[in-house]
């Protein structure tokens, strides 16, 4: 943006653009992690209860890290 339209969005919202980028980056990342460790928690239980092997339980775990991972290096 130039830096009349930083001007104007800060006097319009009360914050800077990059301010707001950082928030609703952080938010994401936060989403992400929530759902990584739901996706870690669920397949840990399946595997207790004897529902899934050991095999899928490191799966999943490495996938939903890979997607955080893949999102974390995106989002910077």
């Amino acid at each position: 943006m130039t830096a009349d339209q930083q001007a104007a969005f800060a006097a319009g919202s009360g914050v800077t653009s990059s301010v707001l980028l950082t928030a609703n980056a952080s938010a994401l990342l936060l989403l992400t992690m929530v759902w990584v460790t739901w996706i870690v928690l669920g397949s840990f239980r399946a595997w207790q209860e004897g529902q899934a092997s050991l095999f899928d339980l490191i799966w999943s775990s490495l996938r939903a890290s890979m997607v955080l991972m893949v999102l974390g290096f995106y989002i910077r």
